[in-house]
């Protein structure tokens, strides 16, 4: 169908894409620095015709050669523990990363897509969040390097599209989970299952009242590849509205992993969200998209993803 470029392709959710983009015929080039993502996820696509992994940082000037139908942005540090102990190399990924993947596609006369996330919304004074909501982030706390990178990221994008005529859109990425994730990239439902697998106390922050709707990795992907193929501008949100508490999610993982684990509770985390939750509206309306995996059923991939992989758990 196209020749795609997919920044941080080695990456959770970029390696996804890749495997979704090349099923639907496309050419894949993945670059990808492997700060926090790795080859390991895409060893399985190296012999798929049309598939090259190409080591690059996007920090630095990107080229590539020949013509570019798609580029889609995905390379950043995604998860508080990568963003914490990165804070300048976030901020340099949404920031110059940014400008040089638009800059190809400018180049490229390609469609671009920016994967941004709902941290642009920060700690909502609304809820559920819809596209309008123009958000509520500390720019000096400890998260804001990922936050504000995100912000950056989407005003530039906008810039690229009023002023250089670029094709672009923003996706912005509710919690997304499934195969692949890095069992110590420091999110809740990582650390859970871990936690629940080992029979080790499972760490839940604050009270455990606080929310995030989660949506499995499949259907983030879908929401991506039809906004690509939409022609829409966005910003859209791909989440699931199905709300959940920490607490709940961690008594659901310790269920689903038949745990002894007990629950303890921990800080919580500087600028952490309370709630969490799309408006989908528009993605239901523009491209006729509603998450169709329940919790209950991501979960179980993503367990069982762990339980095949014990060399990750240190099991």
């Amino acid at each position: 169908m196209g020749r795609s470029v997919v920044t941080g392709g080695a990456g959770f959710l970029g390696s996804h894409l890749c495997e979704r983009l090349l099923d639907d015929g496309d050419e894949v080039l993945c670059l990808d620095n492997f700060l926090t993502g790795t080859p390991a996820n895409v060893d399985h696509l190296l012999e798929r015709q049309g598939f090259r992994l190409i080591k690059a940082d996007v920090t630095d000037f990107i080229h590539v050669a020949g013509p570019v139908d798609n580029v889609l942005h995905f390379a950043s540090p995604a998860s508080p523990i990568d963003y914490l102990q990165l804070p300048i190399e976030t901020l340099k990924v949404g920031s110059i990363g940014t400008l040089h993947a638009l800059g190809l596609a400018k180049e490229k006369n390609a469609r671009f897509l920016l994967a941004s996330t709902s941290e642009t919304y920060g700690d909502p004074k609304v809820h559920p969040q819809p596209e309008t909501y123009w958000g509520h982030v500390n720019p000096v706390g400890p998260r804001g390097v990922y936050d504000e990178a995100k912000r950056f990221a989407e005003a530039t994008t906008m810039a690229y599209r009023r002023y250089h005529d670029v094709d672009t859109a923003i996706v912005r990425i509710f919690n997304t989970h499934g195969p692949r994730m890095r069992p110590n990239d420091g999110r809740a439902i990582p650390n859970f299952i871990k936690q629940a697998l080992r029979n080790e106390p499972i760490t839940v922050a604050g009270d455990g009242s606080q929310t995030r709707s989660i949506q499995y990795v499949d259907d983030l992907v879908e929401g991506v590849v039809r906004l690509l193929r939409s022609g829409h501008a966005g910003p859209m949100n791909i989440g699931n509205p199905h709300e959940v508490s920490m607490l709940d999610l961690a008594t659901q993982i310790r269920e689903l992993c038949e745990s002894a684990s007990e629950i303890v509770f921990i800080p919580r985390p500087e600028d952490d969200p309370t709630i969490r939750q799309p408006d989908i509206s528009l993605a239901d309306e523009v491209l006729g998209w509603e998450p169709k995996v329940d919790l209950h059923e991501g979960l179980r991939h993503t367990i069982a993803y762990f339980r095949a992989h014990p060399e990750v758990l240190e099991l």
